[in-house]
């Protein structure tokens, strides 16, 4: 929400945290969280005091949707059947193990190439992974 919204401002407006929660109606920790985040990531560029806020510093095409996913909660699991405290109880027995974790591998590569603009923008001319161009996932079309 907040690089949408600062996108559509010109280019050097500062966007505070309070007017993102303002203006969104989202807690203010998080909101500073978050931006402090895209901050640390390069993405933003801050402006200390009264007056001060962020300001929109990488184009929206250069950020994928697994970036700002890396950036907001941190890695992302390449094992789906892992939970907090382990591997699932049935890791050992279910059948569905290996397609679950080549589906995730394919959705991973997929928001690695989705870029914040494309998605944004509802742009129709997205580059899909060549797997997807292919017509085929491990010789399964």
């Amino acid at each position: 929400m907040a690089l949408k919204f600062m996108s559509s401002k010109p280019k050097d407006e500062l966007t505070s945290a309070r007017e993102l929660c303002d203006e969104f109606n989202t807690p203010f920790d998080t909101m500073a969280k978050v931006l402090q985040a895209m901050n640390q990531a390069g993405w933003l560029s801050s402006i200390k005091g009264i007056k001060g806020g962020y300001v929109l510093c990488m184009d929206l095409s250069m950020i994928s949707f697994m970036q700002l996913n890396r950036v907001i909660e941190g890695q992302e699991n390449e094992d789906v059947c892992t939970k907090n405290n382990g591997r699932c109880e049935l890791h050992g027995t279910c059948n569905i193990v290996t397609p679950i974790t080549t589906l995730n591998k394919h959705v991973n590569s997929f928001l690695d190439v989705l870029t914040l603009n494309q998605l944004l923008t509802q742009e129709t001319n997205i580059q899909l992974p060549t797997w997807q161009i292919e017509g085929s996932i491990n010789g399964i079309r």
